[in-house]
């Protein structure tokens, strides 16, 4: 812990509780960044990148290697966002082809399922809870077997309430009923063990500025070979495809077809930095001890006064959510920023939810990671209590 907290330059100026916002990253990822930059400004930017390109060529294999992917099933993209949108926006829906997702599922991932609605009259259809508060799988199964199911495209982690979604075993129910397989890992990768093979999803989006540490504008999609080559991206460019005639165009074999020719090099970079960062620590002790201190962190503000914890699942993520009766939300995030040590923390809030049917009211959101403290978490409980009192 002194080691990684050295390494983490943020440490000594808050205490971050907002990694599933966007995690402090650790210096070699800053250093990564920085020198490519500084190579760009330097000898210009596409110079840079071809002195850097076996680092590039790199950089798909260790992606490849933190999901338990093939580097050919990789595609750099800017945002988590993109990535679920290249993939989701590729699929052929026709009318009536029906979409199940979850009561939980991210704002921007149901805005996606109604434009494919409104575009290709496909159906979109939500999976209810199981007593856990998570994907029911019996209900699932019980769906799927009523067929038409063109896609399953489920949130892993949700970004409001720390439950952790049954993913592997949605992926066996889809693989059986042969139903395309969307998986949404903004919030898991980098804090949970994620193996695409072992989950068995077909596509799988994922961000680079949350638990992996890494830059801002970074993130990546995982294609499984067999189904990218069966997609159309909605958007090509001469990355995705070569133009082999007038009226002709052939695309790439690979996840790359989803990929576009300018990219944030120095990011592609730095989110490498950032995956190799976490397997040398190894995934398992880090979800080892995010799962150990969000607990610790539950139960601390179980025992204040007035405050509701709301996290649900039969597992939980690193992501801890709570509201006070009296004092609200953004009003406790704002004197927790105010603290004498700089705590930051974030209000969670959507305008809709499929499982709520109105707006919810705002909760404080807290979201500790692997170089957090036990002390950290107390003195944020601490300042929770004054702020609240």
């Amino acid at each position: 812990m002194d080691r990684i907290r050295a390494e983490t330059p943020g440490c000594a100026e808050v205490v971050h509780l907002n990694n599933a916002g966007a995690a402090l990253p650790p210096a070699v990822v800053r250093d990564t960044v920085l020198a490519h930059l500084e190579l760009e400004s330097r000898i210009g930017g596409y110079e840079a990148a071809d002195a850097a390109a076996p680092q590039f060529a790199a950089s798909y294999r260790v992606l490849a290697e933190l999901i338990g992917a093939e580097p050919d099933e990789i595609a750099f993209v800017e945002n988590a966002t993109r990535a679920w949108d290249m993939a989701c926006y590729a699929i052929p829906f026709r009318p009536g082809e029906r979409i199940l997702t979850t009561t939980s599922e991210y704002a921007s991932n149901a805005l996606g399922f109604l434009q494919a609605a409104r575009r290709h009259g496909a159906v979109v259809e939500v999976v209810p809870d199981d007593g856990h508060g998570q994907l029911c799988l019996e209900s699932l199964e019980r769906m799927l077997a009523a067929g038409n199911v063109k896609l399953v495209a489920i949130n892993h982690v949700p970004t409001h309430d720390g439950l952790v979604n049954p993913a592997a075993e949605v992926g066996r129910l889809t693989r059986r009923a042969g139903a395309l397989y969307l998986l949404d890992a903004c919030q898991s990768v980098g804090q949970l063990v994620v193996d695409v093979r072992e989950i068995g999803c077909d596509l799988m989006s994922a961000t680079g500025r949350k638990f992996l540490r890494g830059p801002r504008g970074t993130g990546f999609l995982y294609a499984r070979r067999e189904v990218a080559r069966e997609l159309e991206p909605p958007l090509v460019d001469l990355r995705a495809a070569d133009w082999t005639g007038p009226n002709s165009y052939e695309l790439r074999p690979d996840a790359r077809r989803f990929e576009t020719w300018e990219r944030f090099a120095a990011g592609q970079l730095g989110l490498a930095a950032a995956a190799s960062y976490a397997l040398e620590l190894g995934l398992e002790a880090i979800e080892a001890r995010v799962v150990s201190l969000a607990e610790r962190l539950r139960a601390l503000l179980a025992d204040l006064p007035g405050v509701t914890v709301h996290d649900r699942g039969r597992l939980k993520s690193g992501i801890v959510t709570f509201t006070h009766e009296s004092v609200e939300a953004a009003r406790i995030v704002e004197r927790l920023a105010a603290a004498p040590r700089r705590i930051n923390a974030r209000v969670s809030e959507q305008t809709y939810r499929y499982d709520a049917g109105v707006t919810p009211p705002p909760r404080v959101r807290l979201s500790p990671h692997y170089y957090n403290t036990e002390e950290e978490l107390e003195l944020a409980v601490s300042a929770i209590a004054a702020a609240v009192g």
